[in-house]
């Protein structure tokens, strides 16, 4: 089962270069972002506060300044080429977690202060908007921090390709068109969920994980055994793919397959997703929301054993998890994580977790128009 949290710690903004020499010139975070004093507009004075929203305040407060220091840290380190700690994103990702929980603190203890939305679609009640560099400057970091290896075999096609190989993977597992266009698009979205659609990357909290679909060796290895099983059937309708197959093999020679995008997608898409796509009918019904779809196969390589237990009970919606370990692979994969009242949860039905899947949502949404324009350029 997979414990930790996703590479990118489950942001999503736009491209930064990987090059460190072409920020060695930037600024660091500016000291005032984030910090709130809630002056009375209309009277220009602190409004009243009592003891739990003060300290609620100055809590708040005090982890936007840690996450805006550790920031600063990491951004000091790799201008300076300094050798970085062991799973160099772990200490920005809890500051970041810190910060967001504070903040929903906060807002339940006030929630006049909820603010306006932000660009990231993350609910007001638990990210300020400005607050937004601060993150810019997180997933740049990230960027850096997890960049591929000078060796990887990077795709011309990388979104293609995923598309490609869920529909015929599920082709070969019986799917119908319309179906297996179904697991071509939920496997696009995995993609998206676990690497932001960057090929190639590895983990900065994770010496485990890596690789376009974010596996590690255990699970890679078993891809290809089960892609050996299926690799004829496949051949029988789309010689071509497996001819790409080939070429992608001869072409991997010593490198940690992981490492090159066509195979690592592949391998991760037979490990544990293959199996299920037989059952992508009865999922559709149940969830018709695309996204929902994807949220479901994403949970596949967050909880496997209670998602497998979930589709068997014939009530998935209100199939409920109460195992406290199981909650906690939630929370590390930032489903119930910010702040007290989420944190107490000690159960929470199918439905309840898709619905706590907000950080996803946008990464979700940029697969599904991804693939729409995929489509759209094959008929055309």
């Amino acid at each position: 089962m997979r414990a930790t949290a996703l590479a990118l710690g489950l942001f999503f903004v736009p491209l930064v270069s990987d090059a460190i020499d072409a920020i060695t010139n930037a600024s660091l975070v500016p000291a005032g972002i984030g910090t709130l004093n809630f002056v009375s507009p209309a009277q220009g004075q602190p409004a009243e506060l009592t003891k739990s929203q003060s300290d609620a305040l100055n809590k708040y407060n005090n982890t936007v300044s840690e996450f805006r220091s550790i920031l600063g840290q990491r951004r000091a380190q790799i201008i300076a080429h300094q050798q970085l700690p062991n799973l160099p994103g772990q200490a920005l990702y809890l500051a970041r977690n810190a910060m967001m929980s504070a903040y929903k603190d906060l807002t339940d203890a006030l929630a006049s202060k909820i603010g306006r939305p932000n660009k990231f679609g993350i609910p007001p009640a638990y990210f300020d908007v400005g607050n937004e560099p601060l993150i810019d400057e997180y997933t740049a970091l990230f960027k850096i921090m997890q960049a591929p290896p000078a060796n990887a075999q990077n795709s011309d096609t990388p979104f293609d390709d995923v598309v490609r190989l869920g529909t015929d993977i599920a082709r070969a597992k019986g799917l119908d068109a319309a179906n297996a266009d179904a697991a071509g698009r939920i496997s696009l979205g995995l993609f998206f969920a676990e690497t932001n659609g960057n090929q190639n990357i590895g983990n900065a909290r994770s010496n485990t994980y890596k690789g376009s679909l974010q596996t590690g060796v255990p699970e890679d290895r078993n891809g290809v055994k089960k892609w050996a099983a299926i690799k004829r059937s496949i051949a029988a309708f789309d010689p071509a793919l497996i001819v790409r197959d080939d070429k992608e093999e001869a072409r991997l020679g010593n490198l940690d397959p992981r490492f090159n995008h066509w195979i690592a997608v592949r391998n991760g898409l037979m490990n544990a997703h293959a199996e299920l796509f037989p059952r992508i009918p009865a999922i559709v019904k149940a969830l018709p929301k695309p996204i929902d779809q994807m949220k479901l196969f994403e949970l596949i390589q967050i909880i496997p054993s209670p998602t497998r237990s979930a589709l068997n009970s014939g009530d998935l919606a209100n199939y409920r998890i109460s195992d406290p370990t199981i909650m906690g692979y939630l929370r590390n994969n930032s489903m119930f994580t910010y702040g007290q009242v989420d944190r107490a949860r000690t159960s929470a039905t199918f439905r309840e977790v898709l619905d706590a899947m907000w950080l996803f949502n946008e990464k979700f949404e940029r697969a599904l128009s991804t693939f729409k324009e995929i489509k759209a350029r094959q008929k055309g």
